[in-house]
């Protein structure tokens, strides 16, 4: 007990001289572990929200559907409702497919179903607005009046003729918005549509007054809801044309607005780990002197070698558990939102998995241990005398470099110096680069591929719910990611600026004014920056290519360029600030500080 006492003080203690260092550790594994959670849980909730609507809406087993007419399709169906596996039915029932405008002109094909002003035991849409259908008004489902931004008391306009919305309401029996086409007019595929409901009367005079295509459909509720496909395959008859769609096949079709999306989520969430992973080894890197002198004492009054990386480790294992327990919470609280994009769906989302929780925390213990283990190890390797006096890294004399850099402009020679000082911190800062231009890479070939309004004609009169879903989703991941970078990169500068204020000193006795001190320290940045920048283009493309569609269209080479030049620009700039401070504080301070 006392040992865990210890290691609990010490490691409190740490954390309060180094708040904000533990601040930016828990921010990188939140956002991390946030994003893995969402993309490995999208499908569970999606299922969930699917679950919760059918429980509440009486969703059918099966839906038999067939857009062919006449009587023989009609004693089809019928005959269907007869089976001994079948409990309960509704329909046969109309489905007519139609235009609908609203008063803002906008314009969307729309499926219309015809039902009794009495709902049945089956498919008994719930009404979250207004009231249910009456004769001469039209209710809409809701995910469908979202997308127009109709509500109950507006009217729209179906097949030319105008109806009032006197509700809005949510179903399970057929796809999120836009999917409610279904089999679409004569059995084939169909246009992104919307879903109404009418009485039956008002949609047999709609198809009768118009000439309109029609679909028959019964919804079935099977005694074993889980024997859909043995029920399908026994009552398929070759000689009429009936198309069969389970509750799992719209549990399926749900995820289709999600396709991109997962893909998003779990690449960003490698992406934010390593980017987290680069930031927090910056930071233990630039603590090595204190970490092997405080190993150093830890030895001189008897601490063992697993006691004291016990101690090394255990403040960064708490803080990135806790930021693990924040991310999963606030996975929770957004996935209804990035699951159901569509508001056709109602419930609570569960939490994350048990996958998704193991995952998420793996990686924030990865994030915590690939982040200390070297520092650590240098430490316990160190001899207990050496630790004590342990001081910054002595960059070994090259002559060939030396002579070489004294040619260059003072920045720049301090600059390459730094970066030659400390190639690991370059290349964490050349990997940060190229991770954050892979995900502007992404984002710019997103933005850049054409998308199919949900129009009549095509156009973008009501805009491509996923394509504007995978966007957003898209933004915020990148914006996660420059975030972090930003982070990494001031962190970066200020790091190299105090492990190097005694050279810089010296340059400054030597005749270097502080204005090339300061752009020396950017360069120092900029210098890994470029090949990171360059190499993070191909890398995004190749990323890509692993997921986009094969007609994908790549973004401008311009747009390429651009990114490169705003990511260097971008790096220039945050590492000003930093630099500037560093180079400002005064020579003789730093020199007695370091000779203390």
């Amino acid at each position: 007990m006392g040992s865990i006492v210890l290691v609990v003080r010490l490691a409190l203690a740490d954390m309060r001289r180094h708040k904000v260092q533990a601040a930016m550790l828990m921010l990188a594994v939140t956002v991390a572990t946030a994003t893995m959670a969402l993309g490995l849980s999208l499908r569970d909730v999606s299922d969930a929200l699917y679950e919760q609507t059918r429980a509440a809406t009486a969703g059918p087993d099966v839906v038999a559907l067939s857009g062919d007419t006449g009587p023989a399709v009609t004693s089809a169906l019928a005959s269907l409702t007869n089976e001994p596996g079948v409990m309960a039915h509704h329909g046969p029932y109309r489905i007519v497919y139609a235009d609908l405008t609203t008063r803002d002109s906008l314009s969307s094909p729309v499926v219309v179903h015809g039902f009794a002003e009495t709902p049945g035991a089956v498919n008994r849409p719930l009404v979250t607005s207004g009231r249910w259908v009456r004769s001469g008004g039209t209710v809409l489902e809701r995910g469908f009046a979202t997308a127009l931004g109709v509500g109950v008391g507006d009217h729209v306009t179906i097949a030319g003729r105008s109806y009032p919305v006197v509700g809005i309401a949510v179903t399970a029996a057929t796809s999120v918005y836009p999917g409610a086409a279904q089999i679409g007019p004569g059995g084939g595929p169909s246009d992104y549509s919307g879903l109404a409901w009418m009485t039956r009367s008002d949609a047999r005079t709609l198809a009768s007054s118009h000439d309109l295509p029609v679909t028959l459909a019964v919804d079935l509720k099977l005694r074993d809801p889980a024997a859909t496909e043995p029920f399908i395959d026994a009552h398929s008859d070759p000689t009429v044309r009936i198309t069969f769609h389970s509750w799992q096949f719209r549990a399926e079709r749900d995820m289709a607005i999600l396709r991109v999306s997962q893909p998003i989520l779990l690449v960003g969430s490698w992406l934010l780990g390593f980017l987290a992973i680069t930031g927090v080894a910056s930071l233990a890197s630039g603590r090595a002197v204190e970490q092997t002198r405080r190993a150093g004492l830890l030895k001189a009054v008897g601490a063992t070698p697993g006691l004291i990386a016990t101690v090394l480790l255990t403040e960064y294992l708490a803080l990135a558990l806790a930021g693990d327990a924040l991310g999963l919470a606030l996975a929770r609280l957004t996935a209804p939102a990035i699951a159901s994009p569509t508001a056709s769906r109602i419930g609570d989302a569960a939490g994350p998995t048990g996958l998704a929780i193991a995952a998420a925390t793996v990686l924030a213990v990865a994030v915590a241990v690939l982040s200390t283990l070297g520092p650590t190890l240098r430490a316990l390797r160190t001899a207990t005398v050496t630790a004590l006096t342990a001081t910054a890294h002595q960059p070994r004399h090259r002559p060939r470099l030396t002579a070489l850099s004294a040619l260059l402009p003072t920045p720049l020679l301090l600059g390459l110096r730094l970066t030659a000082r400390r190639p690991g911190r370059a290349v964490l800062q050349a990997c940060s680069t190229a991770t954050t231009v892979i995900a502007i890479v992404a984002l710019l070939t997103l933005y850049a591929q054409p998308e199919r309004g949900y129009g009549l004609d095509g156009s973008s009169a009501l805009p491509n719910l996923r394509g504007e879903h995978d966007r957003q989703l898209m933004l915020a991941v990148t914006i996660l990611l420059i975030a972090l970078a930003v982070v990494n990169t001031l962190t970066f500068t200020w790091t190299t600026a105090m492990e190097a204020r005694a050279n810089m000193a010296i340059a400054r006795t030597l005749g270097a004014t502080p204005g090339q001190i300061s752009a020396g320290l950017s360069t120092a940045q900029l210098l890994p920056s470029l090949p990171g920048a360059v190499i993070g283009v191909p890398l995004g493309i190749g990323l890509l290519s692993l997921f986009a569609a094969r007609n994908a269209v790549d973004p401008p080479s311009s747009w390429l360029l651009g990114a490169v030049l705003a990511t260097l620009l971008a790096t220039a700039a945050l590492t000003a600030l930093p630099a500037r401070l560093a180079a400002r504080r005064p020579v003789a301070q730093t020199l007695s500080a370091e000779t203390a």
